[in-house]
């Protein structure tokens, strides 16, 4: 899930970087407007807490259609939030008006469950407020329209039979030209120009998507009436995505170079969606010692897999060695063994006997080279599947050969999306029994979690010391230090795309495009510095955890308390991780 994670909450894990949009089935497809109905204070606490939490929820996902789609509420599906400027001003409201219903609770007055729900719910609208009322990313930012976009509910999920899916689909197709023109309104003027060039090929992408690749997902079906309407509406919507691709082109010659949050509006973004509170230079100092004892333990391992090697000509060495049979089968045959080796080493445990598919990503959607689309909490009996995107047919054979990823990176990839990451944290927060820490996922909580999967499987003893196996751990963890620095760099510190480019070439062993395409996610994306962060509050959450259990201080082995810690940890759905640290450790103490 190396992207966006699915919302504040619920982890859109396939969101796509270059293409695409959906949607499916019953009722007619309609716009939600309107703010939600106030009830009084005093009313919600007459009420009691379970009520009122019960009835955000409704609220929330009635206002948010699609949102409700992708958590598994099927009753909305073909139905499209109101992206309007009126729209968005709306959805403001309601979340103005739901937290102050929250806070109206007296905590005092709650029990330790609901106290700590009533927190979350918080968090919840506090996320949203940042990005639509402060951030303003939807006048700003086009990145932000693409991340909500994302068709795979209705494409790869398989919840309902395909003609069902088929009608949600047309539902969201046809709302296509409204949201495009409701897009073009709302985008203010100018942009920088990494934003109107990632604008550019996504939206163009989704017009070449509807044309080319949804015809083939729904081909199957035997239905002349369908099949028309499909290609009328995807049409329709392609022509609208076009329109808005030349549009942003046009204003090419008028971008701007004035892409950074700065320092303020950063820090506010890591209080509201993190509920982190780190002065700037503290946070650089402990980016820059991960990024360093990461880089020593590569110095480490490529002295004993490729002594004479640099370390760039090392981390190629580990890349050529490809899997047998390709990534896919590489992947099938790994998932087997990061199962039983979770199982048999206790790292963390595994509530049910349910496994991750693997498969090839799907034409439509292969701008990611791995990820995973995990069903959400109110699904019943949907597969969770692990998406492997082959190279481009249309890049040369070295090209091709390059793109695929080495054994070490593809293990530690499967780690991160499988065993122990997002499939098997999912498999917890989606049986938890709040709805609320059910459908909101934070995304330092989740990325974190995924990342820190990766160091905790090696320490565990996975792979038994290889040091082949090591340096493709390691590379992962590097490329998330360097982004962690470009995010802050970029956007508090003054650092040009051109240095944060350099920076994943020397320091992340980052191919050229690679850098390019990192380097220029860090403007639109300063979230990413996320997978670091998150890793670094859970591990120090970890060691302070640890050290309060009885007899910890002489135990021979911290490790004999990490499959304790790991599911306390997972118990809580996925909050902001000082929420986490707080109701483990109490009050106090440094996050990192």
């Amino acid at each position: 899930m190396d992207q966006q994670p699915r919302r504040v909450g619920w982890l859109a894990t396939a969101s796509l970087i270059a293409l695409l949009a959906g949607a499916a089935c019953s009722g007619p497809p309609a716009a939600v407007t309107g703010a939600a109905p106030a009830v009084p204070a005093a009313q919600a606490q007459q009420d009691g807490w379970p009520a009122y939490a019960a009835g955000f929820v409704e609220e929330y996902l009635k206002s948010q259609p699609f949102f409700a789609v992708q958590a598994g509420r099927h009753e909305y599906d073909g139905q499209m939030p109101d992206y309007s400027t009126a729209g968005i001003a709306a959805q403001v409201a309601r979340l103005k008006e739901w937290r102050a219903r929250a806070g109206a609770f007296d905590a005092a007055a709650l029990n330790a469950d609901e106290r700590f729900e009533r927190e979350y719910l918080l968090w919840v609208t506090d996320t949203d407020l940042y990005w639509l009322d402060r951030a303003r990313s939807p006048f700003t930012n086009p990145v932000w329209y693409v991340d909500r976009l994302d068709p795979e509910v209705y494409l790869s999920r398989e919840y309902a039979p395909l003609p069902q899916r088929l009608q949600g689909y047309l539902g969201y197709a046809r709302a296509i030209p409204k949201i495009v023109a409701d897009i073009r309104a709302n985008l203010s003027m100018p942009l920088p120009a990494t934003f109107i060039e990632r604008g550019i090929a996504a939206f163009g992408g989704f017009a070449e998507f509807y044309r080319q690749d949804v015809p083939k997902v729904f081909g199957s079906i035997q239905d002349p009436q369908a099949q028309q309407e499909l290609a009328d509406a995807d049409e329709a919507a392609a022509r609208a995505m076009d329109s808005l691709k030349a549009w942003l082109e046009s204003k090419r010659g008028h971008a701007s170079g004035n892409f950074a949050l700065g320092e303020p509006k950063l820090l506010e973004m890591l209080k509201a969606t993190e509920r982190v509170e780190i002065p700037i230079t503290q946070l650089l100092a402990a980016g820059r010692a991960d990024l360093e004892r990461n880089t020593q333990a590569l110095k480490s391992a490529c002295a004993q897999f490729a002594p004479k090697a640099t370390l760039s000509a090392c981390v190629q060495k580990v890349q050529a060695d490809k899997p047998t049979g390709g990534a896919v089968a590489g992947a099938r045959v790994q998932l087997e063994t990061l199962r039983t080796f979770v199982i048999a080493h206790h790292v963390v445990s595994v509530p049910d006997d349910q496994q991750a598919q693997v498969a090839e990503a799907p034409p439509y959607n292969r701008s990611n080279g791995a990820y995973i689309s995990i069903p959400g909490p109110y699904e019943k009996g949907v597969a969770y599947t692990y998406y492997i995107a082959p190279p481009d047919p249309s890049w040369s054979a070295a090209e091709r050969a390059e793109y695929v990823l080495g054994k070490a990176s593809l293990l530690y990839t499967s780690v991160h999306e499988v065993w122990p990451g997002h499939f098997l944290q999912f498999l917890h927060s989606n049986r938890n029994p709040s709805k609320i820490q059910a459908l909101w996922v934070s995304y330092a909580y989740a990325e974190g979690w995924a990342h820190y999967s990766e160091e905790i499987m090696w320490e565990e003893g996975l792979g038994d010391g290889n040091p082949e196996q090591h340096i493709g751990q390691l590379t992962e963890a590097l490329l998330r230090n360097v982004r962690y620095q470009c995010a802050i760099g970029l956007h508090t510190q003054g650092m040009s795309v051109a240095q944060c480019e350099q920076m994943f070439r020397e320091q992340a062993y980052q191919d050229p495009r690679s850098a390019r395409q990192q380097a220029a996610r860090g403007t639109f994306d300063p979230e990413y510095l996320k997978y670091t962060l998150g890793k670094l509050m859970i591990r120090k959450l970890r060691a302070d955890w640890v050290a309060r259990q009885p007899g910890a201080t002489s135990a021979p082995d911290p490790r004999t308390y990490w499959q304790a810690f790991n599911d306390k940890f997972l118990s809580f759905g996925g909050p902001p991780i000082p929420m986490v640290r707080r109701a483990m450790v109490g009050e106090g103490g440094a996050l990192f």
